[in-house]
């Protein structure tokens, strides 16, 4: 074993999907500025996603057990704390997080991370990416 393993910084990463649906707007705009600032993603009928989550934690490796943090464990935490609450569900009308707040990705990326800081004791970083498209995607926090 290297001499100094465990004081060096590791991180794991856990990948989770889930579907959700949403609309964005605001309801101090009219509908016209609503359309043209939220384009197709304003549609009074909602739109979904195929939601990606990736999950780094970062922190030293336990020297008993040779892991940062237990993937099962992770796993399970995302599942209790996102995906039952997310997965197949129209954030605006069936989460209550998003009652008065815009279901955008930055704002759900924002909800995820708090709900999951929670779980995962403070000596472990915790950053979350979580994919709109193959394309779009927000890191939290930033950095």
């Amino acid at each position: 074993m290297y001499a100094d393993q465990n004081q060096l910084k590791t991180s794991i990463f856990r990948l989770e999907h889930f579907n959700a649906a949403h609309r964005l707007d605001n309801p101090r705009w009219d509908e016209r500025k609503n359309r043209e600032v939220f384009g197709k993603c304003n549609n009074p009928n909602y739109h979904g996603h195929n939601y990606d989550l990736e999950v780094r934690i970062t922190g030293p490796v336990n020297p008993d057990t040779g892991y940062v943090m237990d993937a099962k464990e992770l796993s399970g935490i995302i599942q209790e704390e996102v995906i039952h609450r997310f997965d197949h569900k129209n954030l605006n009308l069936d989460v209550a997080a998003f009652s008065e707040l815009n279901p955008t990705t930055e704002n759900l990326a924002f909800i995820i991370y708090g709900l999951l800081r929670k779980r995962i004791v403070s000596t472990y970083d915790l950053k979350i990416k979580l994919y709109e498209t193959a394309r779009n995607y927000v890191e939290y926090p930033a950095g």
